[in-house]
């Protein structure tokens, strides 16, 4: 129990540059706290304790602002941002490394029993206000953008944006595989957005990242260059990229 606390915690660090230690992240992250309630609620479901799994889990939903159905599976290094609006239905399925932000919903489109509410792959990121509805089925890796509503099921690897949402290509040129790559290199996948989205904003992140790859490229063939001819200027090591120097990209994602 301990080690998926401790593993929790990590991955809280792994995907929100504001954490700062691992105490402060255990008292005041309440996504953290609703994950913690819904495993005790969810092991008394399992074994019958039916009554008690729901009212653990409406006392987690008054102090966290998060609602889990204690019958939804959820897998390893969940991690809810900001937390607050966050719905999960009953029969949700959701894999290992999912992010959700806040205000997304798991919801069902029936009032029929059975499976009604989406299976989410590993890794998926689902961003703030988006909705998705039924016993769909969202791809290992695959991104929803904010506010989106998602009806159909998502390929493994795609990104959905719009209401209702429709599936953004994947990227094709070489072009477009360098730019995510330097998107990826640098933090840049807030609220899951897409790098495809009609956005002014990243219209003009896309051609930054575009001039970034280009001088990284360039960079690279002067130092071998010099380096070929035995000069070592080239040594030092550029500064470290961090991903607080990219919160106001990331604030333009919400």
């Amino acid at each position: 129990m301990f080690a998926h606390i401790r593993e929790d915690i990590r991955s809280v660090f792994h995907r929100d540059p504001a954490a700062r230690n691992s105490f402060e992240v255990l008292l005041t992250y309440p996504g953290l706290h609703a994950l913690l309630f819904h495993r005790l609620a969810h092991g008394c479901w399992k074994v019958g304790l039916k009554l008690l799994a729901r009212l653990i889990s409406a006392f987690s939903r008054w102090m966290t602002g998060v609602e889990i159905h204690p019958g939804a599976t959820i897998g390893r290094r969940f991690f809810i941002d900001h937390g607050m609006g966050v719905v999960i239905g009953e029969t949700a399925e959701i894999g290992d490394d999912v992010t959700l932000y806040h205000g997304v919903t798991l919801g069902g489109t029936t009032w029929n029993k059975g499976k009604r509410h989406p299976t989410l792959g590993d890794g998926v990121v689902v961003g703030a206000g988006a909705k998705v509805l039924g016993p769909i089925t969202l791809g290992a890796g695959s991104k929803v953008g904010s506010n989106s509503v998602v009806t159909r099921d998502v390929p493994e690897g795609a990104t959905v944006v719009g209401i209702p949402g429709r599936v953004i290509r994947q990227p094709e040129t070489d072009k477009e595989r360098a730019r995510e790559e330097m998107a990826k290199k640098i933090g840049f996948e807030a609220y899951g957005m897409a790098s495809d989205m009609p956005d002014p904003v990243a219209q003009a992140i896309h051609l930054l990242l575009d001039h970034m790859h280009a001088v990284d490229t360039k960079i690279d063939r002067m130092c071998q260059s010099l380096s070929d001819q035995g000069i070592r200027s080239c040594d030092e090591k550029l500064p470290q990229l961090n991903d607080e120097d990219f919160d106001t990209v990331r604030q333009e994602g919400e």
